[in-house]
């Protein structure tokens, strides 16, 4: 942890600046990605932050391609990100949970691929509850053509360049990797700047905590009704009963299990056979940060970051937080991967 009483505070950009000088050769254009998209953060928590006096809060009456209702917030988070980033010239392509297909930006030339989950949690907007930003970077398959297609897209987890979130809550915070560890930062709105708070977070490897929504359990395989039941249960020595919490914005759930330890579910289910979350723009980001904080990402069976992925919307399930904790899932649903749904 930063201890600012001994050391002088250091903003976003300063921060990328010192990380790619780490790197000769490198040309600063990833790091002007990053501060791109920080610069919307700040806009976007502005709105979350007066969204109650502005007429922002509230459906704009239209359903993304998903089917679900879009927020007015979820739009205006869509367009500042997709701004920002089409200002940078350095991003060719955008998949948005918002949009359908790919969104081409100006520049065809571009070396990054964004994929962009605007508004994660928006069920949340209108009661003043935690909601956040997922952002997930690649570069480009084919940088010969300037013709774009979904498959320069579809690349696996592993592949990821760069991923991050940010949580609008009861401080606005940042978090985001490039491979080489998680660091976090804080918005101080007094300076309009994010500052640094931790450069090196790690993950708990075991934690006490269990979050999935207990409403769908009727419908969950039977490995996991048993692990919710074995993380009730009494037990002295593995510090159960567990705490049950669920925010329901999966940024915000994630957070707390990447700062506090323990795991957080989102599986599959009789309605959702292949997961609700998708893949490229919810668990991959994610699973990057808990990955390079020491932690496990899985769908049941293996690394969710080893998905080799067949359309930008796709779903999957997820198993994210400490080691130990999705460890022991894992032993429940392989245990009883064969036992059909009983209700």
């Amino acid at each position: 942890m930063v201890d600012q009483k001994s050391k002088s505070v250091i903003t976003l950009e300063e921060y990328i600046i010192q990380s790619q000088n780490k790197f000769p050769g490198a040309k600063g254009e990833l790091s002007q990605l990053l501060r791109d998209i920080g610069l919307a953060a700040k806009i976007i928590s502005r709105e979350v932050n007066k969204a109650g006096i502005t007429n922002i809060l509230g459906e704009d009456g239209s359903t993304n391609v998903h089917g679900e209702s879009v927020k007015k917030l979820d739009l205006f988070a869509d367009e500042q990100l997709i701004s920002a980033l089409n200002r940078s010239e350095i991003t060719c392509m955008v998949i948005s949970e918002e949009n359908d297909g790919i969104v081409d930006l100006d520049n065809d030339g571009g070396k990054y691929i964004v994929y962009l989950d605007p508004l994660d949690g928006s069920s949340n907007i209108d009661v003043n509850v935690s909601i956040g930003s997922i952002f997930s970077i690649y570069l480009r398959k084919n940088t010969s053509t300037k013709k774009l297609s979904e498959d320069d897209a579809l690349q696996p987890g592993l592949q990821q360049v760069a991923a991050g979130y940010v949580l609008y809550g009861s401080s606005t915070l940042m978090a985001y990797t490039t491979g080489v560890g998680v660091s976090l930062f804080t918005l101080d709105p007094s300076i309009g700047e994010f500052i640094l708070s931790n450069d090196d977070i790690k993950i708990p490897d075991y934690g006490s905590i269990y979050s999935v929504n207990e409403g769908n359990y009727k419908s969950w395989p039977e490995g996991l009704k048993k692990y919710v039941k074995y993380c009730q249960e009494v037990d002295d020595e593995t510090n159960r009963p567990y705490s049950a919490r669920y925010i329901g914005a999966m940024v915000a759930d994630v957070h707390r299990t990447l700062m506090k330890g323990g795991i957080f579910i989102y599986p599959d289910s009789q309605e959702y056979p292949n997961g609700k979350l998708r893949l490229m723009y919810e668990c991959n980001p994610l699973s990057m940060i808990i990955e390079q904080a020491g932690g496990m990402a899985i769908d049941g069976n293996g690394r969710v970051m080893e998905i080799t992925p067949e359309s930008i919307h796709q779903r999957t399930p997820i198993f994210i937080g400490s080691k130990q904790n999705v460890m022991k899932v894992k032993e429940f649903l392989d245990e009883h991967k064969d036992e059909k749904i009983e209700a």
